[in-house]
């Protein structure tokens, strides 16, 4: 059986990619490391996405990013189409990181708890 293929999708300064990729290191499990901020998101991802996550917790609205969005932006937000182009558009508002195994999304942001069973 070959290696599962994993991508974690990110901002580099984010704290909480930072311990996800460093625990993932630390580990020696490999990944490829997206970030989202330069390489962009497409709607056609986030879509995808979609399919295995609730848009509930892929849609960061804690994040100082969501706070600092116009009323319009949160408003357009409340449809999934909206979400999407949001997303899209300010990659900051997704929950992460995004933790993709062979394609299929499997861990949103990070816990030790959550990466010991997905990567044991």
């Amino acid at each position: 059986m070959s290696a599962a293929h994993t991508v974690v999708y990110g901002i580099p300064n984010c704290d909480t990619v930072k311990k996800a990729r460093t625990w993932l290191e630390a580990r020696g499990v490999p990944f490829e490391f997206h970030d989202f901020k330069k390489a962009g998101l497409t709607a056609s991802l986030v879509n995808a996405w979609l399919a295995d996550v609730p848009l509930e917790l892929l849609l960061n609205r804690r994040g100082t990013t969501w706070r600092g969005l116009p009323d319009a932006a949160k408003a357009a937000a409340e449809t999934r189409d909206g979400a999407v182009a949001l997303m899209v558009d300010k990659p900051s508002v997704v929950k992460r990181p995004v933790v993709v195994v062979d394609g299929r999304v499997k861990t949103l942001g990070f816990s030790v708890e959550a990466y010991e069973t997905l990567f044991a």
